[in-house]
């Protein structure tokens, strides 16, 4: 997809089984990259990772994310090289901290969310390269572990995060960064200069890949889009720094509506433009221009909820929009 890749999520609320139909409709469709999520309670993503490797020849895989404080990092390092080794440079693995509820609904609760993901994240990257690894760690606990199967070449690890304290520890512990649904221009381009602080504060100078979630509603009608970011602006969330000035007209829009569907009827058309993928073809195409022109280094589509309306955006979008990006 040119040089730079253009991937589809394949949504956790859609029943596992259709998974491998979808994935070998997404590699036929022209796709680079399927992009896997691991929600609370629904598929696990590595053996769903492996199911659509498996059933695909090229297309790239894409983990985003395991919860760190799920995984004791040796396991976790067990299982990506397992599937790096079976599907050599197609898996691209991601970790996060995990929606805190559900972190502590399974007893898996951490005063510091920080450590786990940095410690989580250097541990996998170390045993993924072939050392041997001892750690005494606030959550990360091995003694000279050392994998008999590493990848002849590592993958890249990313780390699914949002917050400046997270982008930085990225830039200092990660391969790559994966920013979630409702990115706008601004944010990208804030987060990857946090990204980039960490970077300076460890001194590295490799690659730090940033792949970008996005909204796809290839509809003139928009309803999809416009549903999708009410629900990320109902949540109360403060708004990142690069999208501030926003929180007092969505204070009011909130204020303003009855509900979900009177909040998605109030958003101003300029908010479906920056943060989402969605009208026709080429509003689409500018909103893909926009988040590469912000430092993006790869963009993944995330079709709407319904999975017949998804196969219809996803094959409509490969006819359309794919030529235009």
């Amino acid at each position: 997809m040119g040089d730079m890749p253009i991937g589809v999520m394949y949504r956790c609320d859609n029943p596992p089984e259709n998974l491998p139909a979808f994935a070998r409709l997404v590699e036929r469709l022209g796709y680079d990259e399927l992009w896997l999520v691991e929600d609370c309670f629904f598929a696990g993503a590595v053996s769903a990772a492996a199911v659509a490797a498996a059933v695909t020849e090229k297309l790239a895989i894409g983990i985003g994310i395991l919860p760190a404080a799920f995984r004791n990092p040796a396991l976790a390092a067990m299982e990506l090289a397992n599937l790096s080794r079976m599907f050599p440079g197609r898996i691209l693995p991601g970790f996060g901290h995990g929606v805190d509820e559900w972190v502590r609904q399974v007893g898996a609760g951490h005063p510091s969310p920080l450590a786990v993901l940095g410690e989580t994240v250097e541990a996998v990257r170390a045993l993924l390269a072939g050392q041997s690894v001892t750690v005494a760690g606030r959550h990360a606990r091995l003694s000279d572990v050392a994998l008999e199967f590493p990848p002849t070449v590592p993958p890249p690890i990313a780390t699914g995060v949002r917050g400046e304290k997270s982008l930085r520890l990225s830039g200092r512990v990660a391969d790559g960064t994966i920013l979630a649904e409702c990115a706008s221009a601004a944010y990208v381009r804030w987060a990857r200069s946090m990204i980039d602080e960490g970077r300076r504060a460890a001194g590295r100078t490799d690659d730090h890949r940033l792949t970008v979630y996005a909204h796809l509603d290839l509809d003139e009608r928009r309803s999809s889009a416009r549903r999708e970011i009410a629900t990320r602006l109902s949540d109360g969330r403060p708004l990142p720094p690069a999208d501030a000035e926003l929180t007092d007209e969505i204070a009011s829009l909130r204020s303003r509506s009855s509900g979900l569907d009177a909040l998605a009827a109030l958003l101003p058309d300029s908010y479906l433009d920056r943060f989402a993928a969605a009208g026709t073809a080429r509003h689409c195409a500018a909103a893909v221009a926009r988040l590469r022109a912000a430092s993006a280094d790869a963009v993944v589509f995330v079709p709407p909820r319904d999975p017949q309306s998804a196969v219809a955006q996803v094959t409509l979008a490969a006819e359309e929009l794919l030529p235009l990006v």
